[in-house]
Order: structure tokens, then C-alpha cells, then sequence
């Protein structure tokens, strides 16, 4: 009895841990991240969906397998069958897939379509990659921008994950962002929010975000972009909005922020 206790302990905190660091790997993990956003949300569930029909496919052909091994070995029949093809046979095992294929497209182009069609966005963040750091600008609040930078292992609790200055947004707003290169090809991945996109100089891209949960979500750069790839690191912190419009006013500069809270004249 002490020893399930001790077990149901373990797996209890090990998925509180899990809950309460969602937005970053854990050591071991082989699942997806827990989903921070309706797209995270879908890819979960066409996940699951497709394991399920892998599991069937895995289940019939080991079944067959099996059969086959067992009825046509050489002991039970030693005489071998003389025959060049089936058609029944042919056309069972090109009807089948041809329907489950089906199947799995219904549920990918509709999540598909759901991730490309982008709401009405709330904010724009705007997102350069560099080699070998992001820049990120807020054009809806007075264009400014700031630099984002890996901080050394000896400033971070998080390896090769935290930054210097993080990426700021509202939980519960549709947040688009647009992402662009200046130099080479990057990729802006954020597991928890089921975004990847590539970050190509010359051509912009976008991909939209809600994130309901307040907490800080990290991703890297996930397309090889040279010798410091492994090292730019994306940290998106989210925010009540109260907080948000409160770290705004904060990175603008002094004289704008003077002027957009000064009473207007008439």
C-alpha cells in the first residue's frame, strides 16, 4: 500500500510539474507540450486521432502477418500454393488505404485551414531573424522594438532557452505576428502554441496566436541559419492586459509616452 502511495505521489507531482511548466521541455519528455492555443489544440487532437488509425493499421498487419506465417510455413504446407495474383486480393488492399487516407485528410485540411485562415488580430508583433538573435517591433503601439538575446549559462536557470528581453503580449487576444529574415532563412517555432514558421528575408511571413493562460512560453529557432543556430532561443511572456499596456508604456520612450498621456487641448 505504501508503495502505490509513493507511486501515485510521484506521478501526481511529476504532472503538476508538467501543468505548472507547460511552456518549456521537461527532461525526457516524449509528448507534445501542453497546448497554450486553439492551433496547439487542434494539432493535439489530429494527434491523437491519427495515432488511433495507426494503431488499427499496426494491429491488421501484424495480424495478417501472423496468419500468413502460420497457415503458408513449410511444415503445415509443404506443397507451396502456384498462383501469380489476386484480384480480389489487389483491389481490397488499394481500396482500404485509398479510404483511410481520406479519413486523415478531412481532419488535417480542416486544421490546416483553421491555422492559415488568421481573426481579426488584436496586436501585431512584428519578427526579424538575425544570426544570430530575434527583433522584435510592436507597430500598433508607437513602432518601437528592441533586440532579443540568449543569456549565458551563468545568468539563466534555463539553458539555451531564456533571453534577455522577452517577447510581451495579452493573454485572451488574438495576437498575428509577422516574421521575416534579414539575413538568411530562420524559423520561429513555439511548441506549447503550435506555431513554426519560417522566418525567409525578402518575404513575410504570419501566423496568429490566443493564449489564455498567463505564463511564459519558450521556442526555438528551428531551421539551421549557421554556426550559432542553437542559440536563439524565443521567449514569449503573457500577460494580464493591465500588465501589457503597463510593459508598453514602460519600453516606449519617455517623450512619446509623455505625449500619448498628456490631456488632449481644445
Amino acid at each position: 500500500m505504501k508503495n502505490i502511495l509513493k507511486y501515485f505521489t510521484f506521478f501526481a507531482l511529476f504532472f503538476g510539474a508538467y501543468n505548472s511548466l507547460a511552456g518549456q521541455p521537461m527532461p525526457w519528455q516524449m509528448t507534445f507540450q501542453k497546448a497554450a492555443t486553439p492551433l496547439m489544440e487542434n494539432i493535439d487532437h489530429l494527434h491523437n486521432f491519427l495515432m488511433i488509425i495507426l494503431f488499427g493499421v499496426v494491429v491488421v498487419v501484424l495480424g495478417l502477418l501472423t496468419y500468413v506465417c502460420l497457415r503458408f510455413n513449410a511444415k503445415v504446407n509443404p506443397i507451396p500454393n502456384k498462383f501469380s495474383h489476386n484480384v480480389l486480393i489487389e483491389v481490397i488492399w488499394t481500396i482500404i488505404p485509398a479510404i483511410i487516407l481520406v479519413i486523415i485528410a478531412i481532419p488535417s485540411f480542416r486544421s490546416l485551414y483553421y491555422a492559415e485562415k488568421i481573426p481579426t488580430a488584436d496586436l501585431t508583433v512584428k519578427v526579424v531573424g538575425y544570426q544570430w538573435y530575434w527583433h522584435y517591433d510592436y507597430p500598433d503601439h508607437g513602432n518601437f522594438g528592441f533586440d532579443s538575446y540568449m543569456l549565458p549559462d551563468d545568468k539563466s536557470s534555463l539553458r539555451l532557452l531564456e533571453v534577455d528581453n522577452r517577447v510581451v503580449i495579452p493573454a485572451g487576444k488574438v495576437v498575428e505576428f509577422l516574421i521575416t529574415g534579414a539575413d538568411v532563412i530562420h524559423s520561429f517555432a513555439v511548441p506549447a502554441f503550435g506555431v513554426k514558421k519560417d522566418a525567409i528575408p525578402g518575404k513575410v511571413n504570419s501566423v496568429w496566436v490566443k493564449v489564455d493562460k498567463p505564463g511564459i512560453y519558450y521556442g526555438q529557432c528551428s531551421e539551421l541559419c549557421g554556426v550559432n543556430h542553437g542559440f536563439m532561443p524565443i521567449a514569449v511572456e503573457v500577460v494580464t492586459e493591465e500588465e501589457f499596456e503597463a510593459w508598453v508604456k514602460s519600453k516606449r520612450p519617455a517623450t512619446e509616452a509623455a505625449a500619448l498621456t498628456a490631456p488632449v487641448k481644445e
